[in-house]
């Protein structure tokens, strides 16, 4: 599924708390009260010429242990998805210190083992704002950094408004579901949205494989060699359905995993420490 959304589409879903802690600024000052409105009028001008492009696609997975594995899907013309090419292996980081559970966490445990009797699923997903900010502002440091927080803010709220999309319609989970966008904000719904680069999944390299599923050019998107997404307002990650399933961080990762992480990567120790903060 593909959507071109408008800023009025996306507008009331801009999480403003993340736009004042990028320019670390209170909201509630005078300061930050000028700051807003003039993040106001921007958008308002740039409505005719700005739209969020957003993919995802729902796919067959199943965990084995550490990893969540995806199978391939291709629309025909009957309007469904069947399956097509291998399975592909998304390679998942575990906890080393318990969590709030008491146990160490990965996503792979939010996603059910392969089964004869239930077939899960998971989504794969990609949104991105369609503008140069180097561009638009190549000398006007403050009207750029405005520009790029409102951008990475829209980026961002395309996947909150496609993740609801997903919810109550293409998936349909959660049809029901009536949440106010305060809600939303704190997360409230049933399931998570862990974008690549986040605490639960912090290796950038993970946008390679999600790139091979969903195709990022579709909407856009090019992949650096660091696996950096461009443009800069771009977000990816996972949609998982299971009631249970919850944000946490990985944290710090120990030698051990680590090697056994690269090996499932296919990737040398040195190149998989290029793509994981946390090493």
């Amino acid at each position: 599924m593909r959507r071109n959304y408008r800023i009025s589409d996306l507008k009331d879903y801009i999480n403003w708390v993340y736009f004042f802690h990028a320019w670390s600024l209170p909201q509630h000052t005078e300061e930050g009260k000028r700051l807003y409105d003039e993040a106001q009028k921007m958008l308002q001008r740039l409505q005719p010429y700005v739209k969020v492009k957003a993919v995802v696609e729902l796919m067959p997975a199943w965990s084995e242990g550490d990893d969540i594995v995806v199978q391939p899907v291709r629309p025909c013309e009957c309007g469904q998805s069947h399956p097509f090419g291998e399975p592909v292996h998304l390679p998942m980081l575990r906890q080393q210190v318990p969590g709030r559970e008491g146990t160490c966490l990965c996503l792979s445990d939010f996603v059910r083992p392969h089964s004869a009797m239930r077939q899960d699923k998971i989504g794969i997903f990609a949104t991105s704002t369609s503008i140069d900010v180097d561009k638009t502002f190549p000398d006007d440091e403050y009207n750029k950094m405005l520009l790029q927080t409102l951008a990475d803010r829209l980026a961002e709220a395309g996947s909150e408004r496609l993740h609801e999309e997903v919810r109550k319609t293409l998936w349909g989970y959660v049809p029901d579901e009536h949440l106010t966008i305060e809600e939303l904000h704190q997360e409230k719904f049933q399931g998570i949205r862990p974008a690549v680069g986040y605490p639960c999944l912090p290796d950038i390299s993970i946008n390679f494989l999600l790139d091979r599923l969903i195709g990022f050019e579709s909407i856009g998107v090019t992949l650096t060699s660091s696996a950096m997404m461009q443009p800069h307002a771009s977000v990816s990650g996972l949609m998982i359905s299971l009631p249970q399933a919850h944000y946490f961080s990985v944290g710090k990762i120990g030698s051990d995993q680590l090697a056994n992480y690269a090996q499932r990567r296919n990737m040398t120790l040195e190149e998989i420490k290029r793509y994981l903060p946390c090493c």
